[in-house]
């Protein structure tokens, strides 16, 4: 049950972080700004923050009661919407957002430009947090 508490916390700091990586990058794109390393910082804490969540998640995932019924009768599991959220979709779409994110990190670095830089950001991180936000189970944050 810690594990579940803390990645439920940490959760509020992945997502505060890379909302502020994706306005800061959305800002920086269309006001013409220069890539400076408070930019890059950033987009690095996002990066760090959410690979840190995920590790925290895989841990409880493989702990959760969730993990061991798909394992037990993966035909009911997929039946409930519920459940399917919490054991298929959710860690699904947040290995994807989070490999998305590591690809934008890794892209930005290539470009010289400093718009290229916030581009990258913006299509990388932006697409990664409507996914997280698309999968985070809202029932159990409130």
């Amino acid at each position: 049950m810690m594990m579940k508490n803390i990645h439920s916390y940490w959760a509020y700091l992945a997502l505060a972080i890379l909302i502020f990586a994706v306005v800061n990058a959305i800002v920086g794109l269309f006001q013409k700004k220069q890539f400076t390393d408070k930019d890059l910082r950033i987009g690095l804490f996002a990066l760090i923050v959410s690979h840190i969540q995920l590790l925290i998640g895989l841990g409880w995932y493989f702990m959760s009661p969730w993990y061991k019924a798909l394992k037990e009768n993966g035909s009911e599991v997929m039946g409930d919407k519920g459940a399917r959220l919490l054991a298929v979709e959710h860690p699904i779409i947040m290995v994807l957002a989070i490999v998305l994110i590591t690809m934008g990190w890794s892209k930005h670095k290539k470009k010289i430009v400093s718009g290229a830089k916030f581009k990258t950001f913006a299509i990388f991180y932006g697409i990664a947090l409507l996914l997280i936000l698309s999968r985070i189970p809202w029932s159990n944050w409130f």
